[in-house]
């Protein structure tokens, strides 16, 4: 429970005294700080067990700083704060990993400084070790693990711990995409055994997908606080507003091939090492579609810019439903395809020869990826729309051509027709 929470900070001047000798010299006067601001100030709400709370806002609106002192690292200023129940904090990732130790020595240090005593560590090393997914690398000094292994087995040792109260604050980015499911369906399984789960992140995708109910900050106060998709609609639609009032008139926003405007750390992530200049969907003619028949195929094209040379990058690709639920998903690194290294402008297509989707909108994802999936050079999310229309059947994913086969005690065989496609036997 929290009760009108706040928190206060000293802004100093950026020419203060960093030695002895200085502060001698040019006086107490400049040590001084040079104002006093509020980083949260009246916030106040409740979260019962089983609950997940996201907290989204734009950068400096307070949300770390919250997640923080309901971890316990520092003090309000002013109100109150009550947890109850152990908390598991995903804050900094590794933090506690030494470089020259093995990725086991590691475990056991990690573990013992998040509250577990070593006989509890030792009872959950194999889980931990099969989860990150490093069997054979875990006796490895850690320094020569990939960044991504060493954010998998922090991730591990982070969700061994069976907290009651659960912090995570943007490092669900971790390992390729099939890891990234398995870190959601872990955090999934928490909640529905009674975890309490607070989320902060900028992707609201994962926000909507993870989380009942939303806190959106701005300036370190609450501006609404609803049900996810209700407040996450207000605040990407403010953040629309905003990015155009910012953008000058002779710099027009940045649209993606779909017409839809590409924003930074809402609907596009990455480093922009190499961009992802054009997404276009295409049926069997090789023409430009955004409608279809379910069990029609479909093209996908990825037109890409790398202006310096860029090895063995991964393209993704991931199909998911209006409310983020993912239908599909894959790239180039699963299927065994291995890029060369690229430069220039240049494009890759996926070919898939029937979308047996159930009728309804559905986005196309694209992602390109450093070789070793360490980080994203460009990711572009929710932002290529699509429909797919098929018969009157509402429920599922999945619109499969099949057929019914009744047989009698006479041995008579009654066939029906596939299903809403006008198919007969002979096309399966």
């Amino acid at each position: 429970m929290v009760k009108d929470l706040g928190k206060q900070f000293r802004r100093y001047h950026a020419q203060r005294p960093r030695r002895f000798k200085e502060l001698f010299v040019r006086g107490l006067r400049w040590f001084q700080p040079i104002e006093h601001f509020w980083a949260l100030r009246h916030i106040s709400f409740a979260l019962e067990p089983g609950r997940a709370l996201g907290i989204i806002g734009a950068n400096g609106s307070g949300k770390s700083t919250l997640l923080r002192l309901i971890g316990g690292v520092g003090r309000p200023d002013e109100g109150r704060l009550e947890t109850r129940g152990r908390i598991g904090a995903l804050l900094d990732l590794g933090a506690n990993f030494h470089p020259e130790l093995t990725g086991r020595e590691n475990v056991f240090v990690s573990g013992v400084i998040a509250g577990l005593t070593r006989q509890q560590v030792q009872e959950r090393l194999n889980d931990i070790i099969a989860f990150a997914e490093l069997e054979e690398f875990i006796d490895s000094p850690l320094r020569t693990y990939s960044t991504g292994m060493q954010m998998r087995l922090a991730f591990a040792v982070a969700v061994h711990t069976e907290p009651q109260i659960l912090l995570i604050d943007e490092v669900l980015a971790v390992g390729d995409i099939a890891f990234q499911q398995k870190c959601f369906e872990r955090i999934r399984q928490f909640k529905a055994e009674g975890c309490t789960i607070v989320f902060v992140s900028h992707e609201t995708g994962a926000v909507a997908d993870l989380c009942d109910e939303v806190i959106w900050l701005r300036a370190g106060q609450i501006v609404a606080h609803d049900k996810a998709d209700s407040v996450i609609d207000q605040y990407v639609t403010a953040m629309h507003a905003e990015t155009k009032k910012r953008t000058p008139a002779q710099h027009p926003p940045v649209q993606a091939s779909s017409g839809v405007e590409l924003r930074v750390n809402e609907n596009r992530f990455g480093s922009m090492e190499m961009e992802i200049a054009a997404v276009r969907l295409l049926d069997s003619a090789r023409r430009p579609v955004t409608e279809l028949e379910s069990g029609q195929p479909l093209s996908i094209e990825i037109e890409y810019i790398a202006p310096q040379p860029i090895p063995n990058p991964i393209f993704s690709l991931t199909i998911s439903r209006d409310d983020g639920f993912i239908c599909y998903d894959t790239s180039t690194a699963a299927t065994g395809v291995i890029t060369p290294t690229v430069q220039d402008r240049g494009h890759i297509m996926i070919h898939i020869e029937r979308l047996d989707l159930n009728g309804g909108h559905y986005y196309v994802d694209i992602g390109i990826y450093e070789r070793d999936w360490a980080y994203t050079y460009d990711y572009h999310w929710h932002v290529y729309p699509f429909t797919v229309q098929s018969g009157p059947h509402k429920h599922g994913i999945l619109q499969l051509p099949h057929r019914w086969e009744l047989n009698q005690n006479h041995h008579q065989l009654i066939d029906t027709p596939y299903l809403e496609r006008g198919l007969n036997s002979e096309a399966i």
